[in-house]
């Protein structure tokens, strides 16, 4: 038990948290050392790290005990733990990616610097480290430290070392700590990275443009979802964050921009769960003469990719093995209904859809036709059943305002949406592009929203305008990046996967 513990201890008897405790006794600590060594740990604002420890355990990692190396290393990073022996001390020392051990001996550094350390220097503190590399008589590579300089002082405890931080709500709250004390926690930041860079290296290498288009609108179209409602002061009118970018990137393929693509934050006012966060972030990509079906064989390349950049086409998700090795199942939720709840809705009448969804429980209204009611069986009988990636098609027209048609059954559209682990990665579509069935459809959702329906598409006038100058053909489609890091690192929440989620403030 370390003195810290001891008073931490005693603190907690007069009522104050060991944290706390510690916390104060640092900031004593910190007092006395610019007091008494005229040292401020603040004031240095460069050290040049010549090596990283990845360096380190690369070059000499094939030390024998008790060899040296005969190369001087020049490092940085923080001390995770201290153990004093008498005139020799251990540090456990990490960088943003490796972990050695520090060997100060009282021989080496003289009396002066030994003592400083001794006495200053704690877990969590930043040094600044210049030694040799040296395999101890217990085959551990360390580094004997020749001299060192305290960059940083911690005044707050490192999580305790045995049991670390595993409280959900404080992981995600402090994040920064949750990265220090889980070093599984960077590696799956690392990964999204990865796999972002993943996203643009594939749409790059088909003359794809990435583009940036606005956050703050007056219309939040491109989604059927609740936005936030901001106001601006200067034009004295209220502003939308973004639901969606598809508008604005429509827009862009009208004016002959070519392929265009978007990676970026999404704003939806709705609930949070394992799955959902009010900020997400999603792609978008529009490919001018081209339909769903291209977007089909996208999204395959880019999923392919990027399991292929982490490391293998078939992933463990929560104990589920889930094969991404393409081509991906390619089926019609039609079939989909069908197949796992017994009804043919291709031949089925109104009337008997209404009766059936009646015996089944499910929420219909008198007018509803057979199309309005397909969507809830397959969210009630299907759904959870599409582990293994799979292309669902022909999603009815009555909830699909920005999809084209299908040419043989005009009340559905050229769409998909791609299932994995019963989850919707991916939305993409053949894009409507007639300027007069689009006005139609935006006064459809008009009529659904005076209803109460509050999540439907806003009637958006100059997008109808840019579609009246001319929309080639065009195939679109949007991806969860969020979601699709989650299945590529076994993460079971969305919070698992975002720097810093939304959370419900602590007061």
């Amino acid at each position: 038990m370390t003195d810290e513990t001891l008073s931490g201890a005693a603190g907690a008897q007069k009522g104050i948290t060991p944290e706390e405790e510690i916390f104060r006794q640092r900031k004593d600590k910190l007092a006395r050392l610019r007091e008494e060594e005229g040292y401020d740990p603040f004031v240095q604002d460069r050290w040049q790290v010549r090596h990283t420890l990845g360096y380190v355990k690369e070059k000499h990692g094939g030390l024998k005990d008790g060899e040296w190396a005969d190369e001087e290393i020049q490092t940085a990073g923080r001390v995770m733990a201290v153990r004093r022996h008498g005139k020799t001390a251990f540090a456990t020392f990490e960088d943003e990616r490796d972990k050695i051990q520090l060997c100060f001996q009282f021989d080496v550094l003289g009396d002066k610097d030994y003592t400083f350390f001794k006495k200053w220097v704690d877990a969590g503190d930043f040094l600044g480290v210049i030694g040799v590399p040296f395999c101890t008589q217990r085959g551990e590579l360390s580094i004997s430290v020749k001299s060192f300089c305290l960059l940083s002082k911690a005044l707050r405890p490192l999580p305790e070392k045995w049991h670390g931080l595993k409280d959900p709500e404080v992981r995600y709250r402090q994040r920064y700590v949750d990265m220090i004390a889980n070093p599984e926690v960077k590696d799956t930041f690392r990964k999204r990275t990865k796999i972002i860079q993943t996203f643009r290296r594939v749409l790059d290498s088909h003359g794809t443009l990435e583009v940036q288009t606005p956050i703050l609108s007056t219309i939040a179209g491109g989604a059927n979802a609740r936005p936030f409602v901001t106001h601006h002061n200067a034009l004295d009118i209220d502003m939308y964050l973004r639901i969606a970018t598809e508008l604005h990137l429509k827009r862009l393929v009208v004016g002959m921009l070519g392929r265009v693509y978007e990676i970026g934050q999404q704003f939806r006012n709705e609930g949070m769960d394992q799955r959902h966060n009010p900020e997400f972030t999603s792609l978008e990509v529009y490919w001018p003469y081209c339909n769903y079906s291209d977007m089909m064989d996208l999204a395959e390349e880019i999923l392919v990719a990027c399991a292929d950049e982490l490391g293998g086409r078939v992933i463990n998700y929560q104990g589920k093995e889930i094969d991404l090795n393409p081509p991906f199942r390619r089926v019609t939720m039609t079939e989909l209904v069908k197949e796992h709840a017994g009804i043919d809705f291709s031949s089925i009448t109104d009337e008997e859809a209404r009766r059936q969804a009646a015996l089944r429980g499910l929420d219909v209204k008198p007018h509803d036709s057979r199309y309005d009611i397909l969507p809830l069986f397959f969210e009630e009988y299907v759904e959870e059943n599409l582990i293994q990636p799979t292309f669902v098609m022909g999603h009815p027209t009555v909830i699909s305002p920005l999809s084209k048609r299908n040419r043989e059954n005009p009340d559905v559209t050229d769409r998909f949406e791609l299932f994995i682990n019963a989850w919707e990665i991916a939305n993409a579509f053949s894009e409507l592009n007639d300027p007069l069935d689009q006005r139609q459809r935006f006064i459809e959702q008009a009529r659904k929203k005076e209803e109460g329906d509050e999540e439907t598409h806003p009637f958006d006038e100059d997008f109808l305008n840019a579609l009246e100058y001319g929309l080639p053909p065009t195939g679109g489609m949007g991806i969860g990046i969020d979601r699709t890091v989650m299945l590529l690192t076994d993460s079971k929440s969305i919070r698992d996967v975002i720097l810093f989620p939304t959370m419900k403030p602590k007061d």
